[in-house]
């Protein structure tokens, strides 16, 4: 889950045609961000037919990708560089999701650490399961009083 990032607005028009069958909608002030409410609005409306399914399917993992596993500070945007990983279903399994995750936190974290930084962005949530699990005592929620199914992720 590396390599070459390309920016351009022709790079993100024709990925997104290519994997979503349409032109997305995109950040006013950056070009190669797709807003995350034009996906989940597109992909509530999707007929359930074959392709579209696969399409719903893209645009779920998508949209998981932008605003839960590889956030920003905006929460409202997702950037293009995650198309190409989309196009080819039978590989998407293969891809180290949780490495990939764990070196953005990583990343934002050492960001975070800078003398001049007000704030922190990217995958809080994930930092939080992570603590609640490692160090109960500052969970939200105790665990005794959780039935198993009710916080599943961060159960496991």
């Amino acid at each position: 889950m590396s390599g070459w990032i390309n920016n351009s607005s022709d790079f993100l028009q024709s990925q997104s045609i290519a994997i979503f069958g349409r032109k997305p909608e995109v950040s006013s002030s950056s070009k190669s961000y797709i807003k995350l409410g034009s996906v989940r609005r597109i992909r509530d409306a999707e007929p359930l037919d074959t392709e579209s399914i696969r399409r719903k399917v893209r645009y779920s993992i998508f949209y998981l990708l932008g605003s839960t596993l590889f956030t920003d500070k905006s929460t409202a945007y997702a950037h293009a560089k995650y198309l190409p990983l989309l196009r080819d279903f039978e590989r998407i399994h293969t891809y180290s999701w949780e490495s990939a995750c764990l070196a953005h936190l990583y990343r934002a974290l050492c960001r975070a650490s800078r003398y001049d930084t007000k704030e922190m962005d990217d995958p809080l949530n994930l930092l939080f399961v992570w603590a609640w699990e490692r160090m109960p005592c500052i969970a939200p929620i105790l665990r005794q009083t959780l039935p198993p199914a009710e916080i599943p992720v961060a159960m496991r």
